[in-house]
């Protein structure tokens, strides 16, 4: 599945335990939650469409913090 499908699932599985939490702040903390996990979906659907590769450059120095 891919990750914008696993974070909408997760999305609605929030709004719904929102639905039954008696609580008005914890409704809205998970109704808060749910639409971060919306932000996500989108942003897995915009980074699927970008054919970009990064691979970060890995240096290791020394224990003193100077560069190898």
């Amino acid at each position: 599945m891919p990750a914008a499908a696993q974070y909408r699932k997760l999305a609605a599985q929030l709004r719904a335990k929102a639905r039954m939490e008696p609580s008005v702040m914890l409704r809205a903390e998970w109704e808060h939650l749910a639409s971060c996990y919306l932000r996500l979906a989108q942003q897995a659907e915009r980074n699927s469409e970008t054919d970009v590769t990064y691979e970060p450059i890995l240096r290791f120095g020394n224990l003193d913090g100077e560069p190898a």
